[in-house]
This record gives C-alpha cells, structure tokens and sequence, in this order.
C-alpha cells in the first residue's frame, strides 16, 4: 500500500486534473530538460504570463472581497468601439488569456478595450469564503467589474470553462443588460450544465465519491500538510498537466509550465471549495438572455473536462444562431493549445459584434 503521503499527494494532483484538465504542482525539472525546450520550443522566448497591463487596479466584489482587475488600451493609442472582458476558467488566472490579451488590442476593426480579472480565490484576488465561492457568486463579481470598469458603451464577454459558467450566471441574473449592452459573448471550452456526467470530472463530482470530501475536510483541519505533501508529487505533475490539459503532446513546453504554475498557484482547499457548485451548474435556461447577442461557442474535440460531446453541442443546441466551432485535436485550454484559431474567432466575432451595434 502506498504511503499516506504518496497517496495524498497523487489524490490532490489528479482532484485539480479531473476539474481543470491538469494536476496540482509545478514540476521540477533539470537544467539539462529546459535547455533542451530552449531548443525546441517555439514559445521558449515568449514572455508567457508577463505582459504589463496599461492600467491595474482592484475591484470590490458585493461581500467586499477585492478582485484583482487589468486593463489594456488599443495598441496604437485610437478610441475602443468595445470594451472586452476575459474571465477565465477554474483554478487558472488571467494569465490563460497571453496570447489574446498580446494580440486583440492590435486590431484596427475593431479597436477594443480589454479588461481581465482574477476570479476570487484565484490569482491576485482576495481569498472567499467556503460559502460564497459558488457559481452565483461569480456572477455577481463579473457584474462587479463591469459596473466599475465598463459603465458605459458596448460590452463583449469572454469566457472559459468556469469563467463561461459565470457569465451565464451574470444572464440568470441581469438578463436586460445582454439585450442593452452585452453585444457578444464567448463561450470556450464550456458547459451549461451536467458538468459531472462526462469526462474527468465524473467520479470527482459524485456525491458517492469519499475523497474529495475527505480532502476538503484535511484542508480545513490541516492546510499546511496538504499543502507540503502535494508539493512532494511534483515531480509527476508536469507530465499530467501536459497529457491531461492538452490534445497535442508536442505542445510547447513554456505553455505547460505556464498552465502547471497557474494550477499550482491554486490551493487544494480552494480546489474543493468550488467542487460542489460545479457540480449543480445548470443555467440551460440562463442561455435566452444570449439570443440578442452575436455568440462563438469554441471547444476542442480532445477537452477531457468539458467534452465537445456534449457541452458544446448543446450549447449550440440552445443558441441555433450561434457560430459552433470545433478545435481539432485540442484539449480544455484551447486559447493555450490553439492560440491563432481563437483569436481569429473573437476577432471575427468582435466584427459582428460592432456591426451589430452600426446596423442598430
């Protein structure tokens, strides 16, 4: 039998993998290995994760918990038609976002704003409560930021994995507000609901399942342990956060390691505080609020997490004037795996976004 250790430190590294399509950890790796990725890696000398915003400032969520916000004017210095928010998924950051957040500004039509945040418990953010860290909640931070960052003018969403859950929270919640102002909305790598029916996360969100509970339990009564002990399995966490998160196992070296620190940034108990409403997700009906904005639904057909079938069919199901697209061979971190087919898909959706706002 396994050491206690051992088998607290594999539970906590495949609990991060079957909700966020990775493991729990940065791996550590020898100078001889990086050296080697410096060779063949094509993003080995991209600055992944460290670009500077034009402007950083903090947001208060409605229970005072402080959101952590950035902010990036149009490249060449012109005045945004739109204003774009990025919210990313579960146990990442705003830094998921390097490649779109590197590039959308450079567009000339149209010119956009984007504003990014960290959700709570992620990133820079506040801590939550074990009680406010759900899905409603989320929504309530989105329409938070907006109200302090985006007060007037046309607003397009984008969001990831749990960041699509909370924008279609922020629909249950302030349906006028997509019929006046949202005039698009990404949903990437997403799911309306039954988000434990299929994939990784099936055993994970079963109420039957013992060891979930059982670490949100230890975390509360021994963070530090859990915390030690899952740094002890590091050392095979790379690997699951390249075969788990990704489609393509050529995938760049730099972006793993980028995914593996954003993931090992996330505590355990901050893993286990989300499990249960992820687990209740379902705002199928949320998804009218959608119908009078242009909408991308954007999945990889390898997404381990939120399987393509059938997240992003029914998705499309609900919205039929929606654009569907399929990301052959990517996994759940798509705008990581597949950087230029989404941002070509926003940027073609922030198109018909502002055509939308002139033909009106």
């Amino acid at each position: 039998m396994k050491p206690v250790w051992q088998a607290l430190a594999w539970t906590s590294g495949v609990l991060g993998a079957a909700i966020t399509g990775a493991a729990v950890g940065v791996a550590a790796h020898s100078s001889r290995v990086a050296a080697q990725r410096k060779v063949e890696d094509p993003y080995a000398d991209e600055p992944l994760g460290r670009l500077r915003p034009d402007r950083q400032s903090t947001v208060a969520a409605d229970d005072g918990v402080p959101l952590s916000v950035q902010e990036i004017q149009p490249a060449d210095g012109g005045e945004p038609e739109l204003t774009v928010v990025l919210v990313h998924g579960f146990a990442l950051d705003s830094r998921c976002w390097h490649f779109q957040r590197r590039d959308l500004p450079e567009l000339a039509e149209p010119k956009v704003r984007l504003v990014l945040f960290d959700q709570r418990s992620h990133g820079r953010s506040g801590h939550s409560s074990k009680r406010n860290s759900t899905i409603e909640q989320l929504g309530r931070d989105l329409d938070a930021v907006l109200r302090a960052m985006a007060r007037k003018g046309p607003i397009a969403l984008v969001g990831h994995s749990m960041g699509g859950m909370a924008i279609m929270a922020l629909a249950e919640q302030r349906p006028q507000l997509f019929r006046d102002r949202v005039r698009a909305v990404a949903l990437i790598s997403t799911a309306a609901g039954a988000v434990g029916a299929s994939g990784l996360p099936r055993p994970w969100l079963s109420r039957a399942n013992p060891v979930p509970r059982g670490l949100a339990l230890l975390s509360d009564l021994q963070p530090g342990l859990v915390e030690r002990t899952r740094k002890i399995g590091d050392r095979i966490t790379w690997n699951l956060v390249r075969n788990l998160s990704f489609g393509d196992r050529e995938i760049s070296p730099a972006v793993v390691d980028l995914m593996a620190e954003m993931i090992g940034a996330t505590t355990v108990e901050v893993v286990t505080d989300f499990l249960e409403t992820i687990s209740l997700h379902d705002r199928k009906t949320a998804l009218a609020a959608l119908r009078t904005c242009e909408v991308l639904v954007l999945s990889g057909d390898a997404d381990r997490v939120t399987p393509y079938s059938p997240h992003a069919e029914v998705l499309a199901a609900e919205l039929p004037t929606a654009t569907l697209v399929r990301a052959e061979g990517a996994g759940h971190p798509v705008m990581l795996e597949q950087p230029e087919l989404v941002t070509d898909q926003l940027s073609a959706l922030l198109r018909r976004a502002v055509g939308e706002v002139t033909a009106s």
